[in-house]
This record gives C-alpha cells, sequence and structure tokens, in this order.
C-alpha cells in the first residue's frame, strides 16, 4: 500500500455557540479561520445547521470570513439544498465568492434535517411533493453558470442602466468549485454525472458490505467511473482526526473519553439505512500517522479535511490544528511555509470564562 501524499490539508468546523450569547462563538469560529490560515491550511469549512447551535447560513458565515483572510480556501459542507431557493441561493454564494475573491468551495447535500419541525415554516403549501433533491442542487450550479433569461432581445431597465439579466453578481469560475456529499452509491453516480467534486467524510452507507474502508473505496471507485472523460473534479475525504502531543493531561484525558463514546457505533452498522462509521483517529502523531498511512482509502486521494469534533473550545481546536499541520502533515507531504506557519511553537491556551467559551451538549 503507498503511502498518502497530500496536494491539499483543510479543516471542518461545527461552529458552536452557546444559545443565550451566540456571538463569542461566532466570532471565536472566524479567529480559527484566520488561525488555520495562518499555519498554512489550504481549506478552511463550515457545517450549515439548522434548529440547532451552529450557523444557518453558510454564505452569510463565509461572506464575514472572506473579510478576515486572504488566501485559504472557504467552504461548506454541507448546505442541505432541501431548505434552499435555487436562484436566491446562488445569488448569496455568488456574492460571497467575489467579496472574497473567488475563494469559495460549495459542498450540497439532499435530504431536510428536522423537516416536521422546519417545513412548514419554509414553504407555503405542500412541500412534500416538491423536488427537493438532486434536481434542486442541479438549478443553484446552473444559476452559478450565468446563462442569461429571457431571449437575445430580453433587457431589463435600471436607474442609469440597460441590461440582459442574468445572475448577479456573476463568476464563473463557481460553479466549477461545486462538491457534492455523498455517502451512497447512487448519489456519487449522480455528482459524477453532474462534474461535482466528491466530499466523503466518516459516514457512508453501508451498501453489500459491512465494513467502512470496504464502502467508501467502492464509492470513490464507482465515482471514478462514472466521471465523464473530460472531467476531473476534485475527491476530498474527511476523518476526525485528535492530535494528543501538545495537549495537558486533562485534556488528553477528555479526547479519549470523546472517541471512546463514539466507539460503539462504528462496529455494526447503523439504523434502517445501514449507515456505517469510521473510528475516530485519537493518538500521539505516532499514532495517526501509523492509522493514516495504513488507511487504503487515504491512499486512493489527495485532499485531506480535518473533521472537528463538536462542542470542543477554540484553545482545544487550535491545539488540534497545530499538532496536524506541524507534526503529522509533514510526513503526508505537507509542509509548512515559513510565511504562513508563524512562530510554529504550540498556541498559548488562554482560559476563559463562560461568558466568551463556545456552548458546550449537556
Amino acid at each position: 500500500m503507498s503511502t498518502p501524499t497530500l496536494t491539499s490539508l483543510s479543516f471542518l468546523t461545527p461552529g458552536n455557540f452557546a444559545d443565550d450569547d451566540p456571538y463569542p462563538g461566532l466570532e471565536e469560529t472566524l479567529r480559527l479561520f484566520e488561525y488555520g490560515e495562518r499555519l498554512g491550511y489550504d481549506g478552511a469549512w463550515i457545517r450549515q445547521r439548522h434548529l440547532e447551535h451552529g450557523v444557518g447560513s453558510a454564505a452569510v458565515f463565509l461572506a464575514a470570513a472572506g473579510q478576515r483572510t486572504e488566501r485559504i480556501e472557504l467552504g461548506t459542507a454541507v448546505i442541505p439544498i432541501g431548505y434552499e431557493s435555487p436562484f436566491r441561493l446562488a445569488e448569496d454564494l455568488a456574492l460571497a465568492d467575489v467579496l472574497s475573491r473567488g475563494r469559495l468551495q460549495i459542498g450540497f447535500s439532499t435530504g431536510m434535517p428536522h423537516a416536521d419541525l422546519l417545513g412548514d415554516l419554509v414553504y407555503d403549501g405542500d412541500w412534500r411533493g416538491f423536488d427537493l433533491s438532486y434536481g434542486r442542487i442541479a438549478r443553484v450550479v446552473e444559476n452559478l453558470r450565468g446563462d442569461y433569461l429571457g431571449g437575445p432581445d430580453t433587457v431589463i431597465h435600471s436607474p442609469g442602466n440597460v441590461q440582459r439579466p442574468r445572475l448577479q453578481p456573476h463568476n464563473p469560475g463557481l460553479a466549477r468549485r461545486i462538491w457534492y456529499g455523498g455517502g451512497s452509491l447512487r448519489s456519487v453516480r449522480w455528482a459524477a454525472g453532474q462534474g461535482l467534486g466528491l466530499l466523503s467524510g466518516n459516514i457512508v452507507t453501508g451498501e453489500d458490505t459491512d465494513d467502512f474502508t470496504t464502502a467508501q473505496l467502492n464509492l470513490l471507485s464507482e465515482y471514478r467511473r462514472a466521471l465523464p472523460p473530460d472531467r476531473t473534479p476534485r475527491v476530498a475525504v474527511g476523518r476526525v482526526i485528535v492530535p494528543l502531543d501538545s495537549a495537558d493531561a486533562a485534556t488528553r484525558a477528555r479526547y479519549r473519553a470523546y472517541a471512546a463514546s463514539r466507539h460503539e457505533r462504528t462496529l455494526a452498522p447503523q439504523g434502517p439505512k445501514r449507515i456505517l462509521f469510521a473510528p475516530d483517529v485519537v493518538g500521539t502523531a505516532e499514532q495517526i500517522l501509523e492509522a493514516l498511512t495504513t488507511d487504503p482509502v487515504l491512499a486512493e486521494v489527495s485532499e485531506l479535511r480535518l473533521e472537528l469534533p463538536y462542542e470542543f473550545h477554540r484553545e482545544e481546536y487550535e491545539q488540534i490544528l497545530h499538532d496536524v499541520r506541524h507534526l503529522v502533515a509533514p510526513e503526508l507531504g505537507r509542509h509548512p511555509e515559513a510565511a504562513q506557519a508563524g512562530t510554529g511553537r504550540a498556541p498559548e491556551v488562554t482560559r476563559r470564562g463562560p461568558e466568551v467559551r463556545t456552548g458546550r451538549a449537556g
């Protein structure tokens, strides 16, 4: 088995905040994006979550992150398309992309989390009969391509201007930076047919296998088989990776307890959809490297997305990012550059009171 060689190293954060005071948590997430850029990460991604202590509009958050960073790719993994208007979402994403000077990476998924609570708030009428699946994503992508609306003679009049109508602002490059979070063979075939990049994380559907690694390898193989000959979209794999090296003893114990609490779900398929979970990779840098270099999935890709755990604090996230960037990534071909990596020291841990901490689960 060949050792993975990374061309891109990114991280995905949940964007936690406290229920009674959300601003400090959101500010800390923006600072985490800045910190990741200083360390030399290639991308910083945010989850989009509804009715939870997390970012409900990735486009709005990434517009802010674009003003706080200069180089790093800004991604969302993933936007559940069921709650979105294909044209209005395209407008928001296009505006955020232009403001960031073309750094957005947009990940989509189908489905509607908490649909029983949110469906009637989002839609007028019986939304259960609407196309809230792949076709809705395709409509967003089509809007982002910026084709003119109406016939060749169709124009709109605005103060001081007459122009042909299309989505504004328009950046043709954004339509080529769209990803799909695929967990099933059907979904990756669709993503490949659309020419979208593939995001595959630590959750997949068990189809004809109870083994996570086998299932994920099957997804990658099917995606590449279904790609049109002229398409070479990107493939990125996500893993929960938590290094212990520069953490104190109490934090190490909590990290291990966190992984242990999630281990049982990795032992067998879960639920009627036979969901398979990858184990969290928790340990010293040496132990993490052993796990990553023997992971046959990572040997098949060159882009790794570090998935940060839910409900940790910013100083813990910074410690994880630091140790992965300086102790793990160089062994996989991603060397911190002096101009981006700063001093190379572990971040100073400042213990703060509850008023400025991100929210924890109960």
